[in-house]
């Protein structure tokens, strides 16, 4: 894989009309890990249907709620990365940083 294709940005219309997206590699990174905590999901709720012992259940729930945190992660830094940096050199960093400030006041509660 060659430079340019690490520095390709994804489009999509986002809050404020802006135009941004999370990088390629770190979006198909990002499904792994949610189409997993899919799959986990869907596990859960066969065992739940089964009536299988709620530790385990719990278990689970545990392990899928860690591949979300991943995604969540790799989505967010790729986000500080690229469209915050961005936003800073061209003097539009006040919305960037109240979206962040949002989302950790949804992460923290």
């Amino acid at each position: 894989m060659n430079k340019i294709s690490f520095i390709i940005i994804l489009t999509t219309p986002h809050r404020g009309g802006a135009k941004g997206g999370i990088r390629l590699h770190k979006r198909d990174e990002a499904a792994k890990y949610l189409r997993t905590a899919k799959g986990q999901i869907e596990g859960i709720l066969k065992m739940i249907d089964e009536g299988r012992y709620c530790v385990d259940i719990s278990t689970q729930i545990i392990a899928a709620q860690s591949l979300l945190k991943k995604a969540n992660m790799l989505i967010l830094k790729d986000h500080l990365n690229n469209c915050v940096k961005l936003a800073f050199m061209h003097d539009q960093a006040e919305e960037k940083v109240d979206e962040i400030i949002d989302i950790m006041e949804k992460l923290l509660k």
